[in-house]
């Protein structure tokens, strides 16, 4: 199996399990943001976006 087919199947099962994947981010960006007193919380949640939309873009 290669990178890509692996990449692919990755996001494949993070697109079935949106929901989950959004409570992910959320959490893991809550633990940045606290383990940095909130010093990067703009650019957290601009990650936090770009994660969410990139799982429920569309092929």
């Amino acid at each position: 199996m290669d990178f890509k087919n692996l990449a692919d199947r990755a996001l494949d099962l993070a697109r079935q399990n949106a929901d989950k994947v959004d409570d992910v981010v959320d959490k893991a960006g809550d633990l940045v943001d606290d383990k940095t007193g909130g010093k990067y919380a703009e650019k957290v949640d601009a990650a936090q976006d770009a994660a969410k939309k990139a799982v429920r873009k569309e092929n």
